[in-house]
């Protein structure tokens, strides 16, 4: 699935930053034989009955999967094969390498066809112990079935054989690793009790305080606690992570998942810029994507405009690198395309800029594309222009039927959220105020009812959020207050939403928490590079 080359911006003369142009970088494990890479390799170990040569890179392969780095994981196990041919549990790495990011969502026809042919070619290679025929029936189970309606309940499978797994060989402490990630695999996103996170960081954090250095453990505690009421939990791990894999693009990102979750933005843009500089030495524009993405979203929470805008346009020279049906390729890159632009207009409030997004080729994925649909539709409802939020609004119910028919339940749910969404504006902004009110009610209430995906730092608008606006205009000020507030526990640190709430206060007469909120504000942009309004009206609030 190539995207060809658009215009992500059409409000914006954007130039393509000369810059930012894509260094090769010869070290990164493209010869298929062990480098000096910090990966974190040293750290993990991970017994087979393959030639002893193989062991320095069959644990490069497991540290380099550990860290989502699956071609280069690729790479090192295919290295292990032109040393020992007769390797299966090579098989073992490469396949699950083809699995790629446990939390990508529905996995493609190419990725499910390497990945069969690769456990066949797991089955009849060599001799392999029973420990390693165990790993290998088990990830067997990912691949044993390519409808896409069965993936919920390979994960499940492959969980269950993983468990089996740690029980025949519990002193197998990758074994436990790979279990407590298949555990968090399968968790419910409506799920708000968040049983499986906890049973997976159960699993994680002991082994964490006697193996403080194995980057599989902090990448997937993160993971894990990647959830607002628990977020705080992995700071520890966010705080380590990076420094155990500084040569891996999502190693330095990961971080920044939990930097997001608590509002803290400088430190997820350093990290961020770290990782965008390593994928593009290594030319990995997903990951770059994936990066971006998480880094414009907390530049514009800072209201440092000016470097968000230079993100935008480093993604337009990444277009056609980004294609989801290659070898070891995640749908970040994909997605961050879409997602990048409606941001940068819709976090500053260009309603008028986010009504002209250019619209995502018709060939990407429903939910990629519901992005743009969802800013568009937004936008020219909140601009007047009615009958285009109308004609969006339509595209996004055809989005939502393109996902259940390809039965994947969790984006069927956000494009109907984001449908609800921009229908509800659309309606309040026809002057079906009740109506709309009461639609948006309803979106929230699904939003809180589920989670973001991993692929994503947050909603590219949170449906809470835009009912405190929306109850806002509607001259309900204490309700929009409320609202707000909820916001602000999920979502902390939202400039949008501090600024909104900081309205509502003070219209709703509590002078005290509107110079809170007007405070908070200054504070997390204390760095602005932009003239926003927003940062003008605190100023003047605050003297």
């Amino acid at each position: 699935m190539n995207f060809r080359p658009m215009r992500l911006f059409c409000a914006l003369a954007l130039v393509a930053t000369t810059s930012a142009g894509v260094a090769q970088h010869d070290d990164h494990g493209s010869h298929g034989t062990a480098s000096a890479d910090q990966i974190g390799s040293e750290n993990v170990s991970f017994a087979t009955s393959c030639s002893p040569a193989t062991s320095e890179n069959f644990n490069r392969g497991v540290a380099l999967v550990h860290s989502f780095w699956f071609a280069e994981a690729i790479n090192a196990f295919n290295a292990v094969l032109a040393e020992d041919a007769n390797c299966a549990i090579a098989h073992w790495g490469i396949a699950l390498s083809h699995w790629g990011n446990p939390f990508a969502g529905q996995r493609n026809a190419a990725q499910l066809a390497r990945g069969q042919a690769t456990v066949e070619s797991a089955l009849s290679t060599g001799s392999p112990n029973e420990r390693e025929k165990a790993y290998i029936q088990a990830v067997a189970e990912l691949f044993s079935n390519t409808e896409p309606g069965t993936q919920g309940a390979r994960t499940v499978a492959y969980e269950n054989a993983m468990a089996a797994v740690v029980e025949q060989y519990p002193d197998d402490m990758e074994a436990k690793i790979f279990y407590a990630l298949a555990v968090n695999q399968t968790a419910s996103p409506n799920d708000k009790s968040y049983a499986q996170q906890l049973k997976a960081a159960g699993i994680l954090e002991p082994l964490f305080m006697t193996h403080p250095d194995h980057p599989g453990l902090a990448h997937y505690i993160i993971h894990a606690y990647d959830h607002p009421p628990l977020a705080e939990r992995a700071l520890e791990a966010a705080r380590r992570y990076a420094s155990l894999a500084p040569d891996a693009p999502h190693a330095l990102h990961m971080p920044s998942h939990t930097f997001t979750r608590v509002g803290m933005w400088q430190e997820s843009v350093d990290t961020n810029l770290r990782s965008a500089q390593i994928a593009r030495e290594s030319s990995t524009a997903g990951e770059e994507l994936h990066a971006l993405d998480y880094q414009v979203y907390a530049y514009l929470q800072m209201a440092q405009d000016q470097k968000a805008l230079e993100v935008v346009q480093r993604a337009q020279t990444l277009i056609e690198q980004v294609d989801i049906t290659a070898v070891g390729a995640t749908q970040a890159g994909a997605f961050a395309i879409a997602a990048i632009p409606a941001r940068y207009a819709l976090e500053r409030g260009d309603y008028a800029a986010a009504a002209q997004l250019d619209i995502i080729p018709a060939d990407s994925t429903p939910h990629t594309q519901a992005i743009t649909h969802f800013a568009r539709a937004l936008g020219a409802a909140r601009v007047g222009q009615l009958d285009a939020a109308a004609q969006d609004i339509t595209m996004l119910a055809e989005l939502r039927e393109r996902a259940r028919a390809r039965q994947d339940a969790y984006w069927t749910e956000q494009i109907n959220i984001q449908h609800q969404a921009a229908s509800a504006w659309l309606a309040f902004a026809t002057g079906n105020r009740e109506e709309g009110i009461s639609m948006m009610i309803v979106a929230a209430d699904l939003e809180d009812a589920t989670d973001k995906a991993a692929v994503s730092p947050g909603p590219i608008a949170p449906a809470r959020e835009l009912l405190g606006m929306m109850l806002l205009e509607a001259d309900l000020p204490a309700e929009a207050l409320t609202a707000l507030e909820l916001t602000l526990a999920k979502e902390p640190n939202r400039f949008q939403t501090l600024s909104a709430a900081a309205h509502a206060a003070d219209a709703a007469g509590d002078a005290t928490k509107a110079r809170q909120y007007y405070q908070q504000l200054l504070t997390v942009a204390a760095t602005a590079d932009s003239n926003r309004p927003a940062l003008h009206e605190a100023r003047a609030h605050m003297h």
